[in-house]
């Protein structure tokens, strides 16, 4: 062959290299710029998840103001929360009635319809909001640009996980008790602590690439009314005991199922006691019963419909479905 021929021919597959090279960068580009489709985080630069160590609290639309602070204060005991105590960034239409002083149940007005979705948010507390919300963005999960910051020290973001449910992540200030109430007073709160919260899911998958692949929750038990459904799946936070409750195959549910299913659970010593307080201060709780995961339990509904769930910590029997995470 000519010595010019193969300089030619070489030339030929260089430039054949360089257009299928910059044909593969631009189509590249144009991957990364439509809408969902994102790059894959770098192990080896991303930031590491901070601990997630309990449930926060629970956000709830009432169509009755009155009634709301008649069930939170009067029958559960628990304080609402008002002046230098009040979430300095709460919604100032919001009362907040305080479990301890790192859980809360919100009560916001404008429950219109009563087939209208009570639930407006869950919340779970983190020792670093910052570095929560600067991981989860290097996992490619959209999160606001940066936490908000309150006056007494907190420090918080939101987002929107599958099924548009809004999940709130909190940062409280050093030296904020984890059991204790702020209230001077008699303590005449039911339960102490929020050990979970729960909300209809139908797509588990989804949910579980946030909550279990990316944030690190893991199933501590799961169950159905027979053994072998699963109609509950309780994903307990990574480094706590509290968790959050799928509640599966729920479809097209009326205002008392959505209430039910939508739901908050309280931890007690004992039922029994609990139950005897709730018909002394005139409510009408159901009866106590063993649940399927072995615990009692016993539970009361809100004037709008919503479950609050009171539960032992230790099941008395043995759990249906599957083993239960210690």
């Amino acid at each position: 062959m000519h010595p010019c021929s193969i300089r030619s021919a070489e030339w030929y597959w260089t430039q054949t290299r360089m257009k299928v090279y910059f044909f593969a960068v631009a189509i590249a580009a144009m991957a990364l710029a439509l809408p969902g489709v994102s790059q894959a985080p770098d192990s080896s630069t991303s930031v590491k998840r901070p601990p997630i160590v309990g449930v926060a609290g629970i956000g709830l639309r009432t169509a009755d103001m009155a009634a709301s602070r008649k069930f939170y204060t009067g029958f559960l005991g628990l304080e609402e929360l008002s002046g230098v105590k009040r979430p300095v960034d709460a919604d100032p239409t919001a009362v907040s009635f305080e479990v301890n002083e790192r859980q809360i149940i919100e009560i916001l007005p404008g429950l219109a319809d009563q087939n209208q979705d009570r639930l407006i948010y869950v919340a779970f507390e983190t020792t670093d909001a910052e570095q929560l919300r600067t991981y989860l963005a290097g996992q490619g999960v959209t999160v606001p640009e940066k936490v908000e910051a309150s006056a007494d020290g907190t420090r918080s973001f939101s987002m929107t996980a599958p099924e548009r449910h809004v999940v709130k992540f909190v940062q409280f200030a050093a030296g904020v008790p984890k059991e204790g109430g702020s209230n001077p007073g008699p303590d005449k709160r039911v339960a102490k602590h929020m050990v979970h919260v729960g909300y209809i899911v139908n797509d588990p998958t989804a949910q579980n690439h946030l909550f279990r692949d990316i944030l690190g929750f893991q199933v501590a038990w799961h169950g159905g009314m027979k053994d072998e459904d699963t109609d509950w799946v309780n994903m307990r936070v990574p480094e706590g005991h509290d968790w959050l409750e799928y509640m599966l195959n729920v479809h097209n549910p009326d205002p008392a199922r959505l209430g039910n299913v939508n739901h908050i659970g309280l931890g007690v010593a004992s039922v029994k006691e609990c139950y005897e307080t709730l018909l002394q201060r005139g409510s009408s709780p159901r009866k106590p019963l063993i649940g399927r995961d072995g615990k009692w339990q016993v539970a009361l509904v809100s004037p709008d419909l919503t479950r609050v769930e009171m539960m032992e910590f230790e099941p008395v029997e043995t759990p249906c479905c599957s083993p239960m995470l210690p």
